[in-house]
């Protein structure tokens, strides 16, 4: 993977401080989805890896917030207090926040960043009252107010100067599949904490209720949502294949890796049918592993 001081040198990450500041996040992100911390490290150049982690490790850290323990009320609060720091530290330049000061630094790298965080930050807040989706077009908004500007922090690290014509569509399919995936795919968890993220009207096209997914009946309707929701995610992770194309030859492998997990998690899934009730599906090891040694030796292509 090479030497991770090599890296911060190569992305021109100096002093003691920001450096330990960069290898916090680096750790977080590791922990947070390791097979994805394994592609950034091994596919992408080294000026773009502490970028990249950075705007993940930002990204997380509001996720966490929004989704954290605690009331409406006092989480609306911390997200507004997290907001207004992260816009004052873009307007200054300054923070004394250590996931701000790596974000910071990306965004001087790549000025066009804190246009993507002002816009993630502005539809945050429908992550923080979610109370589950009436319809199908409930979602597709949810995906335009907060999982498009997610990813888009992380796709802008990645593009060229200037976004071609037609990446941002592909962003859209990635992000797409991907969410709906993790939907189907996180259900268990979900469903534990009392959040329904499956469209109601979804779920009576397939005469399905809420009990019948809390009490993990395995009838043929639940089989049948949970198949043509991971169709659906399958097929806009089909249509992103178009996001490689829009990259630099420096960053296609590792967007061919992404695409390429989720494309595994969704096969592993669909495997597992009405076990997502119980639990999530992950790639085996010797999937991933496969999937990074393929890309990596088509590095550049």
């Amino acid at each position: 993977m090479g030497s991770w001081d090599a890296a911060l040198d190569a992305a021109g990450v100096r002093g003691e401080r920001l450096r330990a500041d960069f290898t916090r996040q680096r750790r977080v992100v590791a922990r947070y989805r390791f097979p994805q911390y394994a592609a950034v490290r091994l596919l992408l150049p080294r000026p773009a890896v502490p970028h990249l982690l950075a705007a993940t490790a930002f990204m997380h850290h509001t996720d966490n917030l929004l989704d954290g323990d605690g009331s409406l009320r006092e989480r609306s609060a911390a997200y507004e207090r997290w907001a207004g720091q992260t816009r004052e530290a873009l307007a200054t330049r300054h923070s004394d926040h250590d996931v701000l000061r790596p974000l910071l630094h990306a965004c001087a790298a790549r000025p066009r960043l804190a246009r993507h965080v002002e816009a993630f930050l502005d539809g945050a807040a429908v992550e923080l009252d979610f109370a589950g989706f009436g319809t199908e077009a409930d979602y597709q908004r949810y995906v335009d107010a907060y999982s498009l500007p997610a990813f888009m922090l992380l796709a802008c690290v990645l593009a060229p100067e200037s976004e071609p014509a037609g990446y941002r569509d592909a962003c859209r399919a990635f992000i797409d599949g991907s969410q709906r995936l993790d939907f189907v795919n996180d259900l268990a968890d979900d469903l534990r904490t009392g959040r329904l993220t499956i469209p109601r009207d979804v779920l009576d096209r397939h005469g399905v209720t809420r009990e019948d997914l809390t009490a993990r009946r395995e009838t043929p309707g639940v089989r049948e949502l949970i198949a043509r929701q991971l169709d659906a995610a399958r097929t806009s992770l089909g249509a992103a294949h178009a996001l490689a194309g829009h990259l630099p030859a420096a960053h296609r492998a590792f967007g061919r890796a992404l695409i390429g997990m989720e494309e595994a998690t969704a096969d592993t899934a669909r495997a597992k049918g009405t076990g997502l009730l119980t639990s999530s599906a992950r790639p085996t090891i010797p999937t991933a592993v496969r999937l990074l040694v393929r890309e990596y030796r088509k590095r550049g292509q």
